[in-house]
């Protein structure tokens, strides 16, 4: 039996789409093409950082692949927009389903937590507005680990602060790459594939592939 369920942030609670519509807003044409190497790069400097040991709070890793991205693409980025753009990812809004399928598991008895890349600095402001601290039991982040995922200790972290044996945690992500990590840690997994991408060549299976977060609820009965 599931006793928690483990949400990733950034694409599975959260609708990233808000970075590319701000991007836009201040690159007009050339605002999607920034807003989506601003997010690989983002992501591979924090697989590269934990590999080379050399950690930083993921609003430094973001603000750093933003340089990356804009220089990359040949386009200004003053100060004022650096920090409209950073100040975009502390109020993503949650996609329409998402707080009636918390309050749904809350319900059922179910622990919620969030567990993400995101720095504390990101994440409170995030999800204070967002409206859904109240359906959360915790909101975890690697930053107390140096660490991002998906080294095996983030998500031990998990099972370690909620007090759940790890095969009784749901984790609920949209990036196959972090299946992929929570699969090998040991963890039951739900792939939240919106955009309908194959699966990763990593050998990781999901217990399910979902089109939306609310397709998660008949695994909680």
């Amino acid at each position: 039996m599931i006793e928690a369920f483990v949400f990733d942030a950034y694409g599975t609670l959260f609708d990233l789409a808000a970075l590319t519509r701000a991007c836009e807003n201040q690159w007009s044409n050339q605002g999607a093409a920034v807003a989506d190497l601003w997010r690989r790069k983002q992501l591979e400097y924090t697989w590269l950082r934990t590999l080379m040991t050399k950690y930083q709070p993921f609003s430094a890793v973001t603000a750093a692949a933003l340089r990356f991205a804009t220089e990359a693409h040949g386009v200004n980025l003053s100060d004022a927009a650096t920090a409209q753009l950073l100040s975009t990812y502390r109020e993503l809004p949650p996609y329409p389903e998402v707080a009636k399928t918390l309050r749904a598991l809350k319900a059922g008895g179910r622990r919620l937590s969030i567990l993400s890349n995101g720095s504390p600095d990101m994440l409170e402001p995030l999800v204070a507005h967002s409206g859904l601290a109240a359906e959360l039991d915790c909101v975890l982040s690697v930053d107390s680990l140096a660490a991002f995922k998906p080294a095996p200790a983030v998500y031990q972290f998990a099972s370690h602060r909620l007090g759940v044996d790890m095969s009784r945690i749901g984790f609920v992500s949209s990036n196959g790459w972090d299946i992929a990590g929570a699969h090998a840690a040991g963890l039951t997994c739900f792939w939240i594939n919106r955009a309908r991408l194959p699966a990763e060549g990593l050998g990781a299976e999901p217990k399910a592939v979902l089109g939306s977060l609310d397709e998660l609820l008949p695994f909680a009965r």
